[in-house]
């Protein structure tokens, strides 16, 4: 699997992906978009940003979900919105998680998992995104855990981190941290360290990015960048990410 290796001595960039120029897919039971080259979407030009290989952005008809498959040398993060998700994997773990909760698997040397809606009435809707791990072989792992909606209310809600300066619920196996945070009519900012890069998703509602008006399912890719400002309304995530990362 290659990734794209982002030149951090370049100019420095803010590039805007509208929703519209996600790849999407239709599956009845499932609606995903693709930020990157993923399953029947590939494009060479657009495998990766640094070490974040993967975002989809997936609505789950009720009852509905992703029979058991295999993953190795992945850090996967999913990012519940709305709904349930339910989570059961060859290592033996089994939970749901809740709008607001995130679940966690380190694929390491390999492991099968199964993600279904857990409800027979409603869809769920999860961002998953899949970062390159910082070395390969490491045992398989799985977590998870819930927050209350006030932790992030206008404010950074640090989630999941494998920076040793940087303190998260869940530790992940790559020097990247996401971050999530709900806007009501706030703003916040995030500063970035030298030769970082930054990926922010609009999950919905409608914010202003360093004065860039931004609607839900819009995206922007920062390099070079050293201050994000948000503000408006809306549920937001970002990752901090290292420019380069591999994964076999």
């Amino acid at each position: 699997m290659g990734c794209m290796n982002v030149n951090v001595a370049a100019e420095p960039a803010f590039l805007i992906q509208r929703a519209g120029e996600r790849a999407f897919f239709d599956h009845g039971w499932l609606q995903t978009y693709h930020s990157f080259s993923f399953a029947d979407y590939f494009d060479p030009a657009n495998l990766s940003w640094g070490a974040l290989r993967v975002f989809n952005d997936d609505t789950v008809a009720a009852g509905k979900g992703f029979g058991r498959h295999p993953h190795r040398d992945m850090e996967i993060v999913t990012y519940v919105l709305s709904g349930q998700l339910e989570h059961q994997d060859s290592l033996g773990h089994q939970g749901v998680v809740d709008a607001g909760g995130v679940q966690y698997m380190s694929a390491g040397t390999g492991v099968a998992h199964s993600e279904f809606n857990h409800s027979a009435v409603a869809p769920v809707h999860f961002v998953q995104m899949w970062v390159l791990p910082r070395a390969h072989g490491a045992p398989p792992a799985y977590g998870q855990a819930s927050f209350a909606q006030a932790e992030r209310t206008n404010r950074w809600l640090t989630i999941a981190s494998g920076e040793d300066a940087v303190a998260a619920a869940i530790a992940i196996g790559a020097d990247a941290t996401l971050r999530v945070a709900r806007l009501e009519a706030a703003t916040i900012a995030h500063e970035f360290a030298p030769a970082r890069l930054g990926f922010l998703f609009v999950a919905e509602g409608n914010v202003t990015a360093n004065a860039a008006p931004l609607g839900a399912g819009d995206a922007v890719r920062m390099r070079g960048i050293d201050r994000l400002e948000l503000t408006g309304t809306g549920e937001v995530v970002l990752w901090d990410v290292p420019a380069l990362g591999e994964a076999g």
